[in-house]
């Protein structure tokens, strides 16, 4: 798993790419047609919540559920 001591580790730059790799497969089991485009708003919060999800499946799912609104909210508007 990532750790938040080799995130600080890491550049500010690869910090999202490196939390992107982890996010992107654990979207995809919920949603994986529109994994891409919900990591990508995902990686808009701050990197401490993202390790949080990380470690937590159901919070994981409730930010994926979350997303999933946000998004059927601005196709249907």
């Amino acid at each position: 798993p990532l750790t938040a001591l080799a995130l600080a580790a890491a550049p500010p730059g690869v910090q999202k790419q490196m939390l992107g790799e982890k996010l992107f497969p654990a979207i995809s089991k919920y949603q994986p047609e529109l994994a891409g485009k919900i990591t990508g708003m995902m990686l808009e919060m701050d990197n401490s919540e993202l390790l949080i999800l990380l470690e937590s499946e159901q919070q994981l799912r409730n930010k994926v559920d979350e997303a999933m609104r946000v998004l059927e909210g601005t196709r249907t508007g």
